[in-house]
């Protein structure tokens, strides 16, 4: 599993990114808090206090390099 800081700021980059995480076949989780949440749940999503950076859990190590490309723009550093 690899956990990576991810900022989701406006509805437009929130739908974005469940389209990037829905293109690959493996679970990915948002953990904010107490809450874990399905990232390719778009409700899911609006009901976490999106106002600071969340965790994304990528629960795979294949094509992690191919993920963490197409997470870039969500990605903080």
């Amino acid at each position: 599993m690899t956990t990576v800081s991810i900022s989701l700021t406006d509805i437009d980059k929130i739908k974005q990114f469940v389209n990037d995480v829905t293109k690959f076949d493996y679970d990915f989780d948002l953990v904010s808090g107490r809450y874990v949440i399905d990232a390719k749940s778009i409700m899911g999503i609006f009901s976490l206090d999106l106002s600071k950076p969340i965790e994304l859990n990528i629960h795979t190590e294949e094509n992690i390099d191919e993920i963490l490309k197409a997470l870039e723009p969500y990605l903080v550093k």
